[in-house]
């Protein structure tokens, strides 16, 4: 472009139509540039966008802060809410895993202990049934005699008394059983929730229980030598 009034300048000389035909030729030689730069500027504008779609920049990740499990303190709702849904949850949550096997084997005890009972009930219930059918067709309560003994009329009416004695101790031991289920799981969730609550008691060592003798002065007596007598003091420092 700089170069332009120069020639102009040199085509003075020439015809009118030799002046057109090298007027057209720089314009043409100056279009051809400027599309040159344009195409090489679009190419170096590709380049750097295909050189950021490659390139990725990374930033580091913020590192999560782990959590420090001396200074955790379990939420007592949480807690007492976690053992009402899941037995043994509340336990889980105070981290008190030592717990679990008690718990769960006190669950475990129980429910073989009311599975057990009645089964029982059921058979001696329906071996009190039998023998009071008068039907020798349904003898299952043979099953409960020992080896070698048999139901008579003389001792028919002690083994009816066996037999409804045993229906009505299981099936109270089976209810008992299925109330100390109860009270396994009323224990786990009391346990949870007092366990969440005490996390932050106290206890360090600055809690303490002195006990030492001390001189006590007694006013109320008029004899000097009964003036003070000797004592316990029980301080507690918190």
């Amino acid at each position: 472009m700089a170069f332009l009034p120069f020639y102009l300048f040199t085509l003075l000389p020439l015809s009118a139509s030799a002046q057109n035909e090298v007027s057209d030729s720089i314009v043409q030689a100056i279009d051809s540039m400027y599309n040159a730069m344009t195409v090489d500027t679009v190419a170096i504008s590709d380049s750097i966008e295909n050189i950021k779609s490659v390139v990725v920049v990374e930033t580091p990740k913020a590192l999560k802060a782990e959590r420090d499990w001396s200074t955790w303190r379990p939420n007592p709702q949480r807690a007492l809410w976690l053992a009402l849904v899941i037995p043994g949850g509340g336990q889980i949550y105070n981290r008190k895993y030592w717990k679990l096997p008690i718990v769960y084997g006190g669950f475990v005890g129980c429910v073989y202990a009311m599975m057990w009972n009645n089964m029982m009930y059921h058979d001696y219930s329906q071996a009190y049934l039998d023998i009071m059918d008068n039907d020798p067709t349904t003898a299952s309560y043979n099953k409960f005699l020992h080896l070698g003994k048999q139901i008579t009329d003389d001792n028919k009416d002690r083994y009816k008394q066996v037999f409804k004695s045993r229906k009505d101790k299981y099936r109270r031991w089976r209810d008992l059983s299925f109330f100390c289920l109860i009270g396994v799981y009323a224990v786990s969730v009391i346990d949870a929730y007092v366990d969440a609550e005490l996390s932050a008691f106290d206890i360090s060592k600055d809690l303490s229980l002195k006990v030492r003798p001390t001189v006590m002065g007694n006013n109320s007596s008029m004899n000097p030598l009964y003036a003070t007598s000797l004592g316990v003091n029980c301080s507690i420092n918190f």
